[in-house]
């Protein structure tokens, strides 16, 4: 523990100085440099020349301790609790957008007081449904019953086998009890209670045979099984994984596919809709807007909206899609009021429904999506620059420096015949600023017909006309949200930024520049067997990255 807690410690000071470097940079006056699309005679990337010869590098491994989601998940599929209990846990830290980064999941005294009053509740509540109920303790001889109880429940949450030392280590609660004049009930009550309380329960523990070698190494079929699961899940593995994993078939190719394709056809994969596409797509972010009250924005629409994401992205998982295509994807699923909301015909219902947008091209894809646009709005106004970041930080991976400290908002409206075009260009005539908001700008002014609720519009609430124009660094200009996207979708690091996040979910910790050619070689390998969410997966997961690990020579820690 007190390597992994100094291994996270220099990765910290790692960020830490990346951090410092990008805030000394700021915004300059130099202008971002053109990206090239490649063509037949374009030279070839360096990067990519050197990925070809060079070896991938799996990285270390920092002890995972579950976060909320993945707790309460596990608790329902160990134990049918469906009360997440983890939701008065302290909230989880982000790391690299994601609340699942082994990095930042500390473990403080609070959140231990919280896992063993919950470990108290669970059992209590799971002893009372019968949940135990496999065998009878005999009150004369309660060991037998105890012993293949606790065996079978110890297997199934630390997610592998038991040594019989550690069966009896359990056991020996029953003793204890009787020793106290309590009953054999108490006696394994407190046993399932340390099982729940145990670091092989709150943490996804990988033990490591060769610690302080950096060469890499197979991870086991028992720790490929978890890897697993908890990637598409967000929880532990069911007994179809288990099994497969203690018969040592997992890391067979079509096990493993096999098992993806299936994992992913369970209601479990929901997991993937809330905890991965939910922080990628800030589905997540919805709870927090607050838009003021003139733009008629309440519950149901917010719930209309959050739906209206998750829905489209359960069609990725489970569908024929390509993953680029949620830039333009030509459907949606609207109820009557957000139906009412977009300006698009009623479907008659209030329950969210599949409808075609060939009638509304604007409403095709993530950009014309209410949830995204009110998340990346301000409360009285839009804002291209928040906008701008999103499509480069999430959609290209490209996310400019943080602004200076001096950095000023949007400069008073002197004249109210300009649209925010026209304020902003203060921006991007500053050589301190003009640097990022000629980057960031044009990308949020192509959503500009959308208000901050995502109500289409043709004038802004002055009165002057809506702007959608915009020109990129290099050249590329478009008029309007369908022109913006495509140009977004052409871009040749698209769906290398897509696997970057995918691959940072499943990890469980930051893809780091020296995951570059091991990003490469997944986006290539997706894109070329269809480019579905599916492909993308699947590549993740063949991955030496996900298939291996490596240690840490003890000269490398602090």
């Amino acid at each position: 523990m007190h390597a992994v807690t100094a291994c996270g410690w220099r990765w910290w000071k790692v960020g830490l100085a990346a951090v410092a470097v990008v805030l000394a940079a700021g915004c300059s006056d130099s202008l971002p440099k053109a990206r090239v699309l490649p063509g037949p005679d374009a030279p070839v990337d360096p990067q990519d020349a050197l990925c070809r010869s060079a070896a991938r590098d799996p990285g270390r491994v920092t002890l995972h301790r579950l976060n909320r989601a993945e707790y309460n998940n596990t608790v329902r599929d160990l134990l049918g609790d469906t009360g997440s209990p983890a939701s008065s846990f302290p909230p989880d830290d982000h790391g690299f957008g994601f609340d699942n980064n082994a990095d930042v999941l500390s473990m403080s005294p609070l959140l231990m007081e919280k896992y063993s009053h919950a470990a108290e509740a669970l059992v209590e509540a799971a002893w009372r449904r019968g949940a135990f109920n496999a065998c009878v303790l005999d009150p004369a001889q309660p060991e037998a019953c105890a012993r293949e109880l606790l065996k079978t429940f110890a297997r199934r949450a630390w997610r592998r086998p038991v040594t019989p030392e550690e069966v009896e280590r359990l056991v020996a609660f029953v003793a204890l009890a009787r020793q106290q004049g309590d009953t054999p009930e108490a006696g394994v009550k407190l046993a399932l209670r340390a099982v729940l309380v145990s670091p092989h329960f709150l943490f996804r523990v990988e033990l490591d045979p060769a610690p302080t070698s950096t060469v890499p190494h197979t991870v086991s079929d028992l720790e490929l099984a978890s890897r697993l699961s908890y990637f598409l899940w967000s929880s532990m593995p069911d007994e179809a994984l288990l099994q497969a994993a203690e018969g040592g078939h997992l890391h067979e190719p079509e096990v493993l596919e096999a098992q993806v394709r299936r994992m992913l056809a369970d209601p479990k994969a929901r997991a993937l809709v809330d905890n991965f596409a939910g922080q990628w797509l800030y589905t997540r972010a919805l709870d927090f807007s607050q838009p003021e009250s003139r733009y008629g924005f309440d519950e149901p629409l917010r719930e209309a909206m959050r739906q209206e994401m998750q829905l489209v992205f359960q069609e990725f998982v489970t569908g024929d899609h390509r993953l680029k295509d949620l830039l333009d994807a030509p459907f949606t699923y609207v109820n009557d009021r957000l139906a009412s909301h977009y300006g698009l015909p009623k479907p008659g219902t209030p329950a969210m429904t599949r409808v075609e947008l060939k009638d509304h091209p604007e409403r095709a894809g993530l950009f014309g999506k209410g949830a995204l646009l009110t998340v990346t709005a301000n409360p009285d106004r839009t804002s291209p620059v928040k906008r701008g970041v999103w499509v480069l930080e999430q959609l290209l991976c490209k996310g400019p420096p943080p602004p200076p400290p001096d950095a000023g908002g949007l400069a008073p409206a002197v004249d109210p015949t300009l649209n925010i075009k026209a304020r902003m260009a203060q921006h991007r005539v500053d050589p301190t600023c003009s640097g990022c908001h000629t980057l960031m700008d044009p990308l949020g002014f192509g959503m500009e017909n959308f208000d901050p609720v995502g109500r289409w519009r043709t004038k802004e609430e002055g009165g002057a006309v809506v702007d959608p124009s915009g020109e990129l660094p290099g050249g590329k200009a478009f008029n309007g949200v369908t022109e913006m996207r495509a140009v977004v979708k052409q871009d040749p690091d698209l769906s290398a930024c897509m696997t970057r996040h995918l691959l940072t979910y499943a990890l469980g910790r930051g893809a780091e520049e020296q995951d570059r050619c091991t990003v490469r070689d997944i986006s290539q390998q997706a894109e070329t067997r269809g480019g579905r969410l599916t492909d993308y997966i699947l590549a993740i997961v063949r991955s030496d990255a996900f298939l291996q690990r490596r240690g840490e020579a003890e000269g490398q820690k602090p």
